[in-house]
């Protein structure tokens, strides 16, 4: 069921959302490269290991570019 809904998250992220990010414009140029299916599983695997490192580091999602650096 969660490679279920991993891949219907990323389907969603590739064909619905309007708004930009990161994932969604390397889903869209790998889409075009190697197929819309293919693109959505590694698209789904991404998604995965992102979801596994904000569990382990006990972070939050931040929707499109990274923050940009602290200088104290």
């Amino acid at each position: 069921m969660m490679r279920h809904a991993l891949y219907e998250a990323a389907n969603s992220h590739l064909r619905i959302a309007k708004k930009w990010s990161v994932l969604r414009a390397w889903g869209v140029k790998l889409a075009k490269r190697i197929g819309a299916k293919k693109a959505c599983v590694a698209l789904a695997r991404k998604l995965a290991i992102i979801m596994h490192r904000m569990w382990l580091v006990g972070t939050d999602f931040r929707f499109g570019q990274p923050p940009e650096p602290r200088t104290s």
